[in-house]
């Protein structure tokens, strides 16, 4: 069983550099980097170390995508600059292990047309199968008609982006997630629950500005087993009405959206999505390096899964592969 991971991070010493250069105001609170040196020193790696750990976690193929914020917080013309560099190293990567690396693009859309292009040459080109987005471009959302070329563009290749959480605003963070300490409030507005919140409320966003009207057959992939969205739908579908949606939210997400676990393990949460989206619309993701995959821990989620063997295959590798098969190159 091939098993093909899709939130699998690395970083760059340009955008760390870059990351180190952005005003405070905009300064995102993972822009330190990692919790550990040795997720730090991982990050940084696109070789045979990595090939290694992926051995051990039982995963065939990663796609690389830049790690949280990406460039989003950075100025339009440096954010701009790096998002090819950064895309034709990826490339480099992936042109020395093509059996083992893919990659999804990194974008900048500050500048949305030149983000655009970017990933028509990015997919065309590089041979990168979409590209990893975030909620926001310093304060403004992604919904936010500006930023729509680069839907535009996803659904003219048929490729799709993969939402990943960002840190929540600094307001936010301050009003929702803080008061126990720098450590606490960083764990609690980050990987411990504001990330989810922000991504699924952004992809909600997504939902009630109409850009999958605009759009339809834009797919948008969501990791941690869809961001919170799908516990919620019965509740969040009472929206739909208020907003004078084509449709309800729950389609939206059947049909606009894939779930990966992104590193949460789970079996019951496997079963709930499952449940609620189907299994043609589960991909897999081990969140490389921040989710420790030591002894097979990746292989054995799928192999101890109470599912079909078709629909393993289709989880671990099958459905990714018929998805990437789609895109106009």
């Amino acid at each position: 069983m091939k098993i093909v991971a899709l939130e699998e991070h690395y970083v760059t010493a340009e955008v760390v550099a870059a990351w180190d250069r952005v005003d405070a105001r905009w300064r995102d609170p993972m822009a330190d980097l990692a919790p550990t040196p040795e997720i730090g020193r991982r990050l940084a790696f696109l070789d045979e170390e990595r090939l290694a750990i992926m051995d051990g976690a039982g995963v065939d193929v990663q796609v690389l995508s830049l790690t949280t914020p990406g460039l989003f917080d950075l100025e339009p013309a440096e954010a701009a600059a790096l998002q090819i560099a950064v895309n034709d190293q990826v490339a480099e990567a992936v042109k020395c292990n093509p059996a083992r690396l893919q990659g999804f693009a990194t974008l900048a859309p500050q500048r949305p047309e030149d983000a655009a292009a970017e990933l028509e040459r990015a997919v065309r080109h590089l041979g990168f199968h979409g590209a990893l987005v975030f909620s926001r471009v310093r304060d403004e959302p992604i919904d936010h008609q500006r930023f729509w070329p680069v839907f535009e563009a996803a659904e003219a290749l048929q490729a799709p982006l993969y939402l990943h959480p960002q840190s929540p605003p600094a307001a936010v963070r301050q009003a929702y997630y803080s008061g126990f300490g720098n450590p606490v409030d960083l764990a609690l507005s980050t990987y411990g629950i504001g990330w989810h919140y922000d991504a699924g409320l952004q992809f909600l966003r997504l939902v009630l500005a109409g850009v999958f009207d605009r759009f339809p057959n834009l797919q948008v992939i969501l990791g941690h087993w869809g961001e919170m969205l799908p516990f919620f739908l019965d509740r969040v579908d009472n929206i739909a009405a208020t907003a004078g949606l084509q449709r309800s939210i729950t389609e939206y997400v059947t049909n606009n959206a894939f779930l990966t676990p992104g590193g949460v393990f789970s079996q019951r949460y496997l079963g709930w999505a499952l449940d609620v989206v189907g299994s043609d619309r589960i991909m897999f993701a081990a969140d490389y390096p921040y989710v420790p995959t030591d002894g097979g821990v990746a292989r054995a989620f799928l192999d101890e899964a109470d599912l079909s063997e078709q629909t393993r295959h289709d989880i671990a590798s099958g459905t990714w592969d018929r998805l990437c098969a789609q895109i106009l190159r």
